[in-house]
């Protein structure tokens, strides 16, 4: 404005200078509802604000903190991964987002993301912590599968059982892998045990269909028609 002075430049400023004092207020007051673990109100305030200030990464890894806090880890995704192309070497980031998928079951997109980390800072210890566990994990589901291909099912059920030893912490992988093991069961002829584990999987999960389907097979195997 000093530099070249107008009545139309002078509006812009103002507007501009108005704006920016409400994104001001905005911002301490997101502050404020994270503080006082208010996360919902913190994420409501913060989407004001980042509709105005798109590229700010700390804005996104605040909402990402919320939006963890108040259990949507898909949408934290969507804000950390914004925030790691928007910040050079987000080694944080890349963690996070490592670690979000790993606790939501997909170990395949888990370590894809720890190694975005480690190409970053190969010394960083969280991610390479965390890349050992996901990469051993990870081996032994390929593992597993490669032997149900092959129709190895007991040498799969014995993968399986050691995948929910590597992870016992996270209840999605003892779950996916007694899914995997009441399928081996069935293709392999043992009815009795399938029914049992098939049905501890549906007591979890009524509507998983791999596991009615298996349980149905084996069903079919000991004659039970109706069931």
């Amino acid at each position: 404005l000093k530099s070249n002075p107008s009545n139309n430049e002078e509006k812009e400023a103002q507007t501009q200078l108005t704006k920016s004092d409400e994104l001001q207020r905005l911002h301490s007051q997101a502050l404020s509802a994270y503080q006082k673990e208010d996360y919902e109100a913190a994420i409501s305030l913060l989407d004001e604000i980042l509709a105005v200030c798109v590229w700010d990464a700390e804005l996104r890894e605040l909402r990402a903190e919320c939006y963890i806090k108040e259990g949507e880890p898909s949408k934290a995704i969507s804000d950390l991964k914004a925030a790691a192309k928007l910040k050079n070497d987000n080694t944080e980031a890349f963690y996070k987002i490592s670690k979000i998928y790993y606790q939501l079951g997909d170990h395949e997109l888990s370590l894809s993301e720890v190694r975005e980390c480690l190409k970053l800072d190969q010394d960083h210890k969280q991610c390479f912590s965390l890349y050992k566990q996901v990469k051993k994990l990870n081996k032994q589901i390929e593992s597993a599968e490669e032997f149900i291909r092959e129709g190895r099912y007991e040498d799969a059920i014995s993968k399986y059982e050691s995948v929910m030893k590597t992870e016992p912490e996270v209840p999605v992988y003892a779950t996916r892998a007694k899914e995997r093991i009441c399928h081996c069961l069935s293709k392999n002829q043992q009815p009795t045990e399938a029914i049992k584990i098939c049905t501890e999987i549906l007591q979890l999960e009524p509507t998983n269909v791999n596991a009615l389907k298996d349980r149905a097979e084996a069903y079919l195997l000991e004659d039970l028609y109706e069931e």
